[in-house]
């Protein structure tokens, strides 16, 4: 049943649009509001049409109708009616450190001290933002991994300062709502999720870079390989089932491991110049013109695993009893 609780979106983007979607599927009061106004129209349009997408292919989260979800969401013209008297408010403007610092100043001379504050921000710091706060103790780094509807991982990072309080009632927020939330004992620069995806993405500009794979090659490692036991499991989970346990493992692979991982680029360059063959080779496996109708295509496959690792779930959960 929708309820009268109210979350405020800031950024009416992929990320801000998939938000609204999330708090909509338990029926929170979901506000959406933007700087450029006819983007929060534009937002709408395409929310209303996602989530009749994803009723009639049997994939909508909630238990209400797609059409009553949908009603849990208004676009607002200012800022003010977006995020007072909010039970928590999720922003997700450009990853600029400035403008964060400048949005969250205008949002803290609206709020009062039972708003939580939640950015989406990537890697920045918590502490970078939130240290000129009044309420910086309610501010938490809340970051999905895009796009949030369909991967349900989100990093709850606090600041050195945020309460204990706001930490654990937005974990629980989180998971209200169907997300996976993986709350950090103290911050660290790119959290976990990029810290982990940047090493892989390092090994895989160095491996193109130095003629061992091409990039398609590489993807097919992570898609048809390594893609297929991460999908249900860790890699150190992984590595544990590999062996008789993570002792045993170590035993067997820890000399292979640290003769393999001597061979690293200490950090290989990213700059656009250093990186024109892996370009090319991407922009041919995936043209420019190609790439929207490729993001289509790809929120309906991770839709699909989304449900078939909730089916999964819960005969895991059945077998247990």
């Amino acid at each position: 049943m929708p309820r009268n609780e109210k979350i405020g979106i800031l950024g009416s983007g992929f990320i801000g649009r998939s938000w609204a979607m999330l708090f909509a599927s338990v029926g929170y009061d979901v506000c959406l509001y933007d700087a450029k106004q006819e983007q929060v129209s534009a937002a709408l349009k395409d929310i209303k049409q996602q989530l009749s997408n994803l009723e009639s292919t049997g994939l909508l989260r909630g238990k209400l109708s797609a059409d009553d979800q949908f009603k849990c969401i208004r676009g607002v013209k200012s800022l003010k009616e977006c995020v007072e008297g909010a039970k928590f408010v999720q922003e997700s403007v450009f990853e600029d450190l400035e403008l964060k610092k400048k949005v969250w100043k205008e949002v803290d001379q609206i709020v009062g001290s039972d708003t939580v504050l939640g950015s989406s921000t990537s890697c920045i710091l918590p502490s970078k933002i939130s240290a000129e706060l009044v309420h910086k103790a309610n501010f938490i780094v809340s970051h999905p991994v895009n796009p949030p509807y369909y991967v349900p991982a989100v990093e709850l990072v606090p600041a050195p300062w945020t309460s204990k309080d706001v930490v654990i009632s937005t974990h629980a927020l989180m998971k209200e709502i169907g997300q996976a939330p993986i709350t950090f004992n103290k911050e660290i620069v790119g959290f976990g999720v990029n810290r982990i995806q940047y090493a892989i993405l390092n090994e895989c500009n160095s491996l193109v870079r130095s003629g061992v794979l091409r990039a398609e090659d590489v993807d097919t490692i992570m898609r048809d390989g390594l893609g297929h036991r991460y999908a249900f499991m860790g890699p150190l989970e992984t590595a544990l089932l590999n062996a008789d346990g993570m002792k045993d493992y170590l035993r067997r692979y820890a000399s292979s491991m640290e003769t393999v991982t001597e061979t690293f680029e200490a950090r290989p360059s990213w700059d656009i110049k250093d990186c024109s063959e892996l370009i090319a080779q991407l922009d041919q496996m995936v043209p420019l013109d190609q790439l929207e109708s490729r993001r289509v295509w790809r929120d309906g496959r991770l839709a699909a695993l989304a449900k078939l690792k909730k089916e999964t779930s819960e005969q895991d959960r059945l077998s247990k009893k």
